[in-house]
């Protein structure tokens, strides 16, 4: 997943970097393929390069040492908001066949539970340039339809975005813990386009809400080069993220 991710980054973009593994796919990024990308924080912090020690919120010590730039909120989202930040990464506790998010509520036992929310998350799906979506793969999660929309991805599919004034491009690709998943570019509907190694499509489809739909040259994802592998373990050494 973190491999996947960083692969998605290309030099010189401004990338609303997020926690945990996409921070991680930063990192690998800027250390094989993307040195001149630039990562921005919802908490107004802006890297030219990972912090050297792990992090466990936006605003621990190790990320605003040495930092390009420790501003608030309203800086970087301002970025965004004029179209200036290429990529954005986000999760949710579901996610929908058109790239919907919810982390609002779920249903447990017949009982709302209440999550934590938006955050800026909802800001990054309608804004950034392109979103990649990045979470673990249940069944529990990959519903035919959120609970709740927090963060739009294609809504009901189709030019739906378009007609809701969304000015972002919407999730590109969906990176999970079992596959990647790209969208049709007419209708919007979650495609599988690679399983990781050790994975099957059957697998894939007992985990997914709905029936699974394969792009036209779905095959394994290619597995972390050695480099990338060296870099995940300088940057996460104890394995907080990957372990």
């Amino acid at each position: 997943m973190v491999a996947a991710a960083a692969r998605e980054i290309r030099d010189g973009e401004r990338v609303f970097v997020g926690m945990r593994l996409p921070l991680l796919g930063f990192a690998v990024a800027k250390e094989l393929h993307a040195p001149n990308a630039v990562g921005l924080f919802e908490n107004g912090v802006i890297r030219d390069w990972p912090a050297l020690q792990s992090i466990f919120t936006m605003s621990d010590p190790p990320n605003v040492a040495r930092s390009l730039y420790c501003g608030g909120l309203l800086d970087v989202m301002g970025l965004m908001q004029s179209g200036r930040v290429e990529l954005g990464f986000i999760g949710g506790a579901e996610v929908d066949r058109f790239g919907n998010l919810n982390t609002h509520w779920v249903e447990e036992k017949g009982k709302r539970v209440r999550l934590p929310g938006s955050g800026g998350a909802a800001d990054i799906a309608t804004l950034a340039g392109r979103c990649i979506i990045i979470m673990n793969h249940e069944k529990r999660r990959f519903v035919p339809r959120v609970h709740f929309v927090t963060s739009p991805g294609y809504g009901e599919g189709g030019n739906w975005r378009d007609q809701s004034g969304l000015t972002g491009g919407g999730p590109s690709r969906v990176i999970t813990s079992m596959g990647i998943f790209t969208f049709d570019p007419a209708t919007k509907e979650m495609l599988l386009s690679s399983y990781h190694p050790g994975v099957t499509v059957e697998q894939i489809q007992r985990e997914t809400g709905w029936p699974l739909r394969l792009s036209d040259a779905v095959g394994e994802t290619p597995a972390p080069t050695a480099d990338e592998i060296a870099a995940v373990r300088k940057y996460d050494p104890k394995g907080v993220w990957t372990s």
